[in-house]
């Protein structure tokens, strides 16, 4: 094992040195100018061209015709009693019926049950709109198909829901008030249906069009706002002031998908997710600012043998300029990855005061496979637990001790800057799956704890500094090729004695 000793002089000097190194490389790989647009209220108006390390077309916003349906010519209410869900869902179906449009929500307070998006339908809330859904789960039915939590199944409808649409839009600046706190007990035994969904039906093959919930029993509670197997999607410029009964925005199947310039305050529910992109494709995030209960951003594609059969990867996405403050994390990635996540780039985003920052989680029984995952650019502040996770050891619902494991591969990090976490990074693999193929360059972090990594194949540090207030900066047991700035290190050991910054 090699010991860390030197002078405090000298030690102090080398580290003054190392420090200044690290900042300025970043620095000339990463222009400072990308802060400048982190959050919506910097976003330009036009969205500029997607650079990614892999192939991804250009997205565009849906166009729609320049013709406007004013919900209140369908009967609609704004004083914040009136039930409006019938006038609106007529407004859409005159919209679509006739080529399509924008459905106008004035200012008000608008309440109202399920909405069910349409094709070629932009659904405007003016400034000062305040769209407020109702607490009766009588509301959001009948029933409609989802995903929900990893699982097809019918269940009540998402509050606003959209399946097998094209071109179709939320846009702002007005506000959506989920009112989702009369539902959040359910979760106290919405697991409980799950496992039996998992274990009555999808074990035994039951197809997902019998797999039948949507009552208080069960306890399912539907999503905010998930369109379902859609094409050209747009989600900009609203504000979501209040959480819904489960995950806020959940993306599921679609294609050539934009969410921009959003305010998310969702603090205070259970599972209260911010962003989530499930087994879609070419999806751009940008300009966002996130406060949830659960994780803002997150990456997603079914559940085990669920998973498996539907086979749909989240592919091709690119998140930039946004800020993250409370939550689960900045950017995550499963637990929930049977049908596999690759080709994501996250770059210029901000995280503080979350619980974790960059975070990969997956547990035996879920196999799938993530890989190709580029972060670049991130800083992070006040991480509350670990500034990069990464485990396939997760303590999971639907996990299992044995079954098919994931994979985790191919994974770059560049010019991240961390300012306080508990701990640097933690990287564990499974002995069976270990994590491979782990890059990072230009990365500064001062932490309590330091950097942890077992049953990892394949890690190449360069020019990464690790302060560590507590304990070694760099610890790592049963890892293969471990090399840290070209030297090659056993098999297990530490660096950097107590309080030390390395290298």
């Amino acid at each position: 094992m090699w010991r860390f000793r030197m002078p405090v002089a000298s030690f102090l000097l080398i580290l003054l040195v190392s420090a200044l190194r690290a900042f300025g490389q970043a620095d000339e790989a990463a222009p400072q100018d990308w802060r400048a647009l982190v959050g919506p209220e910097k976003a330009p108006d036009a969205i500029a061209p997607i650079e990614a390390p892999f192939d991804m077309p250009q997205l565009a916003r849906p166009a729609f015709p320049d013709v406007v349906f004013n919900i209140t010519d369908f009967g609609a209410v704004g004083d914040g009693l009136a039930n409006n869900r019938q006038a609106i869902n007529a407004a859409i179906d005159a919209c679509t019926n006739a080529g399509g449009g924008t459905v106008l929500v004035p200012a008000g307070e608008w309440l109202t049950g399920a909405i069910q998006l349409k094709s070629n339908v932009n659904l405007h809330l003016a400034e000062g709109a305040i769209l407020r859904f109702s607490i009766d789960p009588k509301d959001y039915l009948p029933t409609v198909f989802t995903r929900w939590a990893g699982f097809e199944c019918i269940n009540y409808s998402p509050l606003i829901y959209a399946n097998n649409s094209e071109n179709i839009a939320i846009t702002g600046p007005g506000t959506i008030d989920g009112n989702g706190e009369s539902w959040w007990p359910w979760a106290e035994y919405q697991e409980d249906t799950a496992k039996r969904m998992y274990r009555e039906q999808i074990l035994k093959g039951v197809p997902p069009e019998e797999r039948i919930y949507g009552t208080p029993e069960a306890g399912l509670r539907p999503q905010m706002i998930s369109p379902i197997n859609c094409r050209n999607v747009l989600l900009e410029g609203f504000t979501i002031a209040k959480p819904g009964p489960f995950w806020t925005i959940d993306l599921v199947y679609c294609d050539r998908v934009i969410v921009r310039k959003l305010r998310v305050f969702t603090v205070g529910g259970p599972n209260t997710d911010g962003i989530n992109v499930d087994s879609c494709r070419n999806v751009l995030i940008e300009h966002c600012d996130l406060n949830t209960g659960d994780d803002c951003i997150c990456m997603k594609s079914g559940m085990n043998e669920d998973g498996w059969r539907v086979a749909k990867p989240a592919e091709n996405v690119v998140i930039r300029y946004n800020r993250t403050a409370q939550g689960h994390g900045g950017a995550v990635f499963g637990s929930d990855m049977s049908g596999d996540i690759r080709n994501v780039y996250v770059h210029s985003c901000v995280y503080e005061g979350t619980a974790l920052g960059i975070r990969l989680k997956s547990t035996r029984g879920r196999g799938g496979v993530v890989e190709k995952l580029w972060f670049d650019n991130i800083d992070m502040k006040d991480i509350q637990g670990e500034a990069i996770q990464m485990t396939t050891a997760y303590s999971a619902w639907m996990g299992t001790t044995e079954g098919k494991a994931p994979t985790f591969r191919d994974l770059q990090f560049n010019n991240i800057r961390v300012n306080g976490a508990r701990y640097a990074a933690r990287l564990e693999g499974l002995p069976e799956a270990l994590l491979r193929e782990i890059r990072m360059q230009n990365v500064v972090i001062t932490a309590k704890e330091g950097f942890s990594a077992t049953l990892v194949d394949g890690i190449q540090l360069e020019r990464v500094l690790v302060h560590a207030e507590n304990g070694p900066a760099f610890q790592w047991e049963q890892c293969q090729l471990l090399t840290i700035d070209g030297e090659t290190k056993e098999t297990s050991g530490t660096l950097g004695g107590n309080g030390a910054s390395v290298p």
